[in-house]
């Protein structure tokens, strides 16, 4: 069998803003500050979500069915820590039987045999079953993951549909070509599926990430098995519904909840999978704002604040290092502060909460630690460095200044809510400084000079530089990394790269009319 292909993209994921629906990021000119709220205490009783949870078993071969074992595991609400549902266990027995379900589905099946068009349409009516139910898929995503409800209906879900619509236009455009050649030969490429995509998605934005990775495959002609996050296995599986409901074959998805040592191990070792697409963890995910000396602050600080609070800080591409001009750091420090302080804490469901509680009581304890770290190592604590509330995963909006390179804060991923901001005197210095890491996700860049914005974007050694906005994303858009923060793209046309392989057919041409 031929090497598996792997495309890996090693970051928590992804992150949106409730500004805008189509490219969901945010800019300068879009900024608003948010000054009619203050931090508010945590609900002590909770609203409760306006939707059932109806799937707790893995999709296998078009049929939601037990874990081979019997055995389930709790699904949480980071609200309360309480139980909302058991979920079946998948570990290596189920992982194999999805792989043989797709495996057949690939090389029995309808499914890559379907004419491009058809694939198309079931794509389509996926984008449109979706849109209908983005309602239901907004409350389980806030129930089990504690994202503010409005950024899941109004920024996430959008989204979500926009991929599988430009994905759906991708399906019947893919198509080799015909290259000349040296003698009588006739000479053609053909872009065919890959086979069997094994996929494995992070927490912080579960359904951004299925659509991301299952419509390209798809799209393609490929089959797949998906291994969603143990901590939000909920609309992983109400997701596979819709799309059997809209026509697609058994086996061409396959859904199992579990563990990363045991389904997620599983999975990525698996030799009946051709293609392995994986988004997870690195130590940090990287932002650069590079702040004019003159210029006016409050949209900075804004998008500032929202590149690091944005998802509770649980982003791939959080702005956790905030590199300020040293002309304008006191005065930015001040206005960070306040910002932070005047941002809305609390039940995720209700109307005007900014940020929820983190995943996991895990999550919660490792950014505690990091506040610790960032105390003891002699940052300034401007603003909160606590946790909120009696019960659940609150933790207050966090603003260290003084923040020194070396500092564990400035090195690692927090993926909380803590912002950290460092001082610079030059570009050259701000340039050396943030590609002095491993990684190389994102940065941003925040200036109203043409030649700053100009070095920046070449300078930076980092897969997307966002100029005056940050966290703007379209279906169109690339998405990935440099060095250490992936392998491959996601979205736009490079995402079909991953799914497709390149064959090269010669024959000989017995007296051509023209070559």
């Amino acid at each position: 069998m031929a090497a598996r292909r792997i495309s890996s993209l090693l970051y928590r994921s992804l992150s949106s803003s409730p500004a805008l629906l189509r490219s969901f990021g945010r800019s300068c000119n879009t900024a608003r500050g948010i000054s009619r709220f203050s931090t508010a205490a945590v609900v002590e009783e909770p609203i409760i979500p306006p939707v059932q949870i109806t799937h707790t078993q893995n999709l296998i071969n078009g049929q939601f069915v037990d874990a081979a074992s019997g055995k389930t595991f709790p699904a949480y609400d980071p609200r309360t820590g309480e139980v909302i549902a058991n979920v079946a266990e998948g570990d290596a027995e189920d992982i194999d039987r999805a792989v043989a379900a797709a495996r057949k589905a690939f090389d029995e099946g309808p499914w890559p045999k379907m004419t491009a068009y058809e694939r198309s349409r079931i794509l389509l009516r996926i984008a449109d079953l979706v849109e209908k139910h983005a309602e239901e898929l907004a409350s389980l995503e806030t129930w089990n993951n504690g994202k503010p409800y409005e950024q899941a209906l109004k920024t996430e879900l959008p989204m979500v549909v926009r991929l599988f619509h430009y994905y759906a236009g991708w399906a019947d455009k893919i198509h080799g070509l015909t290259v000349p050649a040296d003698g009588h030969y006739h000479l053609q490429t053909l872009h065919e599926p890959i086979g069997v995509a094994g996929q494995i998605v992070p927490w912080n934005f579960p359904l951004i990430l299925f659509s991301w990775k299952v419509a390209p495959a798809l799209a393609c002609g490929n089959t797949v098995v998906l291994k969603s996050a143990e901590q939000t296995p909920l609309t992983a599986l109400y997701m596979a519904k819709l799309l059997h409901e809209a026509g697609l074959p058994p086996g061409v998805l396959n859904v199992v909840s579990g563990y990363g040592p045991t389904a997620g191990a599983a999975l990525a070792s698996h030799t009946d999978v051709d293609k392995l697409s994986f988004t997870g963890s690195t130590d940090t995910g990287k932002i650069v704002q590079e702040l004019a000396a003159k210029s006016n602050l409050k949209p900075a600080v804004e998008l500032a604040h929202f590149a690091l609070f944005f998802n509770q800080g649980q982003c791939c591409c959080a702005g956790s290092r905030t590199y300020v001009h040293e002309r304008v750091y006191d005065e930015f420090v001040e206005k960070a502060k306040a910002r932070a302080l005047k941002r809305v804490v609390g039940d995720p469901f209700k109307q005007g909460v900014e940020q929820g509680p983190q995943i996991d009581p895990e999550q919660f304890e490792k950014v505690l630690r990091y506040i610790k770290s960032g105390i003891e190592s002699n940052a300034t604590l401007e603003c909160g460095g606590d946790k909120m509330g009696s019960r659940g995963y609150f933790v207050q909006p966090t603003v260290f200044s003084n923040v020194q390179d070396d500092m564990l804060i400035a090195k690692d991923e927090i993926f909380g809510p803590v912002q950290s901001i460092l001082k610079f005197n030059d570009t050259k210095d701000v340039i050396k400084r943030a590609n002095a890491t491993h990684y190389g996700l994102a940065a941003g860049v925040f200036t109203r000079s043409a030649e700053t914005a100009n070095t920046m974007m070449r300078a930076l050694r980092v897969g997307t530089v966002w100029i005056n906005c940050y966290d703007v994303f379209d279906a169109a858009i690339p998405f990935g990394g440099y060095k250490m923060s992936g392998i491959g793209r996601e979205k736009g046309i490079y995402g079909l790269d991953s799914y497709l392989q390149v064959k090269a057919v010669v024959q000989p041409v017995q007296n051509p009319a023209w070559l």
